[in-house]
């Protein structure tokens, strides 16, 4: 495989949007920010509307970080002009949305620590989209995709939003946190030793040098980012769910985490998830954080409350939790020929 890109079928546009619930955000991070949009084969030689897929980038992701190109593998742009360009599917309006933070991530979710993530992607950029492109202005025709963190937000948003979305896809998505994040907790205890159990030390360290240049920074930027997200104080200061001596959980902020757990949330949200059309869930079998099994519990707790099984692809595949991105056309092309025309 030649290590060049490659003319697409469809194009691709790169422009920017400018938010006003990310105005004067906490974190001071930009409010306009990068939006790509992806039209398909087609779309400039008549009329057609076209559903939208929009795509959620994983913690630490960034939008330009799509045109990323691996040794021997294409990014997800070309491989999704692929799938329309060759047929496999119908085609669609893709959307690439940026919700980075100073952090690395919102969890698109709205937090006082981070801001309105949540109310960004579905109040701004949904009404953008839809005033700019020939797109189906309906549930059934818009879907949302992601991989670990942005696999997060494909599970929540149509739960929260299901009169925005109704399809999603998640690969190797957070979830069943006990397994997903507590391990990192003891270890981020142990990195804190070094700055007198405080991880806002850690953070004034973090930004005062060449990042990822000390081991600590990978797991104390992760706990630390979505702290920020899902247990802030009402002035936006993270609070840690446990105790950053002896990393033992402090169950009143550890249940904040909780409530976000898809698992958790799937009894609460019955009603918005019998509505999808289409949901894929897989991950790999050997998952750094045991996705596969929050796969599997989170597959369970759809067939609990009901969801019809030929609406739900479920697949665990061999693989961590990196370079699964081969499986992102494999859920387009899935969910392309499954949403409203």
């Amino acid at each position: 495989m030649l290590p060049w890109g490659t003319e697409l079928a469809g194009r691709l546009e790169q422009t920017t949007i400018i938010s006003d619930v990310l105005r004067g955000n906490p974190l001071d991070d930009p409010h306009e920010r990068p939006i790509w949009v992806y039209l398909p084969p087609g779309y400039d030689d008549d009329a057609t509307r076209y559903p939208t897929v929009y795509v959620l980038q994983g913690y630490t992701g960034h939008v330009a970080m799509w045109a990323n190109r691996m040794p021997f593998r294409q990014p997800f742009i070309e491989t999704a002009d692929e799938v329309f360009g060759s047929g496999a599917a119908p085609g669609c309006v893709m959307v690439f949305v940026d919700a980075w933070t100073a952090y690395g991530g919102s969890q698109f979710v709205d937090s006082p620590g981070t801001g309105r993530y949540h109310t960004y992607l579905c109040d701004e950029v949904v009404p953008w989209v839809d005033a700019r492109y020939r797109t189906i202005a309906a549930p059934g025709s818009r879907a949302v995709s992601g991989k670990s963190s942005g696999g997060f937000g494909a599970m929540i948003t149509p739960m929260l939003r299901p009169d925005l979305f109704g399809a999603l896809a998640t690969h190797a998505g957070d979830t069943l946190y006990e397994l997903c994040y507590v391990p990192d907790f003891g270890k981020a205890a142990r990195h804190l030793r070094a700055y007198d159990h405080d991880i806002a030390e850690w953070w004034r360290d973090f930004r005062s040098r060449t990042a990822f240049t000390n081991e600590a920074d990978g797991v104390l930027l992760g706990v630390l980012g979505v702290t920020a997200c899902f247990s802030a104080a009402d002035d936006g200061v993270p609070v840690l769910p446990f105790d950053p001596r002896s990393a033992e959980l402090r169950p009143d902020v550890w249940e904040r985490w909780l409530a976000w757990d898809p698992v958790r949330m799937v009894d609460r949200y019955a009603d918005a998830l019998r509505s999808l059309r289409a949901i894929w869930i897989d991950a790999g079998t050997h998952d750094d954080y045991f996705l596969d099994l929050g796969a599997e519990a989170f597959r369970a707790g759809l067939e609990r409350i009901g969801v019809p099984a030929d609406t739900v692809h479920f697949e665990l595949f061999d693989a961590g939790h990196a370079a699964i991105d081969y499986r992102y056309p494999l859920s387009l092309a899935w969910l392309a020929n499954r949403l409203d025309r």
